[in-house]
């Protein structure tokens, strides 16, 4: 016997207050989930080398291998949308988001009890390589899933301004991981690498609870309902065998997949840029405080909170592809400028550079992404399809601090090399997003129909 699906919300007041209800829960959870996955990049930038991988002869060698194992979480990352991807699409968003945020809490957690190498060698490595495979695991199916949750509740004339909501998230994560790493990076190095760098972590069980409390209220949308409903019809009348999300990706929706790929790729390029890189180069070849980069990285995240809503909602008016390409163009612009404020050890110029190239460069492009992938997918393949694009780069993007502290390593800090693969790849996404349908006015209740 087939199993009804729940109704969906009848008046438009029912609507929009479970559209709000999402958006706020995407934006929550989300934030929970980034603010783990950034506290772990910065410590790689400050206190994984010595504490895991030291080499007192050279300390940037240190480093390196802290960003080595930053990048394996990034490994992960598909392997998690493609399960996670499966389930939402099959049996629900709501359950493969709350099984992401329990297994990105409690990794995240364990972190924080690690001894190091001085305690047990080797061991301390490993551990933490085991740990950042599950973060990975677990982030690959949390930002699909979020932007979903947020988009297919959304009213039709507004899916990038809600859609906005889960980038919004990862703002307030990373306000909160680099405000609180500022905050305990005042500590003496002695106490900072005795037991302070564990604070931000073990911090992460009290937001977990936040966040797991906030995503079991939540609903299913009323795009999955309607698509479940209609799929478990034709199954019950025609016999149609429902066919598997990761098949029906590649054999229909291919061209969607690479070009949405390709954005998401410029983009985290230049995102990691202002989120990790820049802080490496300030730490190892400035005399600018560290603590200064952590402010201004948390301020630049702070004025992103507004810019993602601001570039969501001009996208549904506008158009996604405008916003995309016009965010794609800006980040281009300031790269090279960006280095030159950090290298002039300039106080005002890094704070200026850091606002402008986040808030609105990584702001535009970013902003858009939740709207404009899901309305490239089908409805029984969006959560696989949004996950799978932005997680298949992440095995390329992941690497780039490594790569880019190699490169600092080989030129005695010159930036030059790093700027330039920078623009390259906002050009790719620049270019994909050019070939990109304009989607702003698709229907997202479309029941496996590939966008055209």
């Amino acid at each position: 016997m087939t199993n009804t699906a729940p109704s969906a919300p009848q008046t438009p007041q029912e609507r929009a207050k479970l559209a709000k209800r999402a958006a706020i829960a995407s934006l929550v959870g989300t934030a929970v989930e980034w603010y783990d996955y950034f506290i772990f990049g910065t410590a790689s930038a400050l206190v994984f080398g010595p504490l895991f991988f030291p080499n007192p002869d050279d300390p940037i060698l240190g480093t390196l291998s802290a960003f080595a194992v930053f990048g394996v979480g990034f490994v992960a990352r598909p392997l998690g949308a493609v399960v996670f991807g499966h389930f939402g699409d099959k049996f629900g968003r709501k359950v493969a988001l709350i099984t992401t945020l329990m297994l990105m809490g409690v990794s995240t957690f364990l972190i924080g009890l690690l001894p190091t190498a001085d305690q047990i060698g080797l061991w301390a490595a490993a551990m933490l390589v085991a740990l950042r495979l599950a973060q990975g695991f677990a982030v690959g199916g949390e930002w699909g899933g979020a932007s979903l949750v947020a988009v297919e509740y959304a009213p039709e004339n507004k899916r990038g301004a809600y859609g906005s909501f889960p980038q919004i998230g990862n703002a307030v994560g990373l306000v909160c991981s680099t405000g609180i790493f500022a905050i305990v990076s005042l500590l003496p190095d002695d106490q900072l690498f005795a037991w302070g760098w564990r604070i931000p972590f073990l911090l992460s069980a009290v937001l977990i609870v936040v966040g797991l409390f906030i995503r079991f209220k939540l609903t299913e949308t009323p795009t999955f309902q309607a698509a479940q409903a209609e799929l478990e019809n034709k199954q019950e009348s025609e016999k149609v065998k429902d066919k598997m999300p990761l098949a029906e990706i590649f054999r229909r929706f291919k061209k969607p997949l690479l070009l949405a790929m390709g954005m998401r790729f410029g983009e985290a390029v230049f995102g990691y840029i202002v989120l990790t890189i820049g802080l490496t180069f300030v730490e190892n070849y400035t005399d600018i405080p560290r603590t200064h980069v952590l402010i201004a990285s948390s301020i630049a995240a702070a004025f992103a909170i507004y810019t993602y809503y601001f570039f969501g909602r001009i996208s549904d008016t506008v158009g996604r592809r405008t916003v995309f390409m016009g965010g794609s163009l800006f980040g281009a612009a300031i790269v090279f400028p960006f280095f030159w404020a950090l290298d002039s050890d300039n106080l005002l110029l890094m704070y200026v550079v850091y606002a402008l190239a986040y808030a609105i460069g990584v702001g535009a492009v970013y902003g858009v992404e939740p709207a404009f992938f899901s309305e490239l997918f089908g409805t029984k393949v969006r959560y696989t399809g949004v996950s799978l694009a932005a997680q298949i780069p992440s095995i390329l993007v992941g690497f780039w601090p490594f790569l880019a502290t190699a490169l600092f390593a080989a030129t005695d800090g010159d930036p030059w090399p790093i700027a330039a693969l920078t623009v390259a790849s906002l050009g790719i996404g620049l270019v994909c997003a050019y070939l990109a349908p304009e989607t702003n006015r698709s229907d997202i209740n479309e029941v496996g129909e590939e966008t055209r």
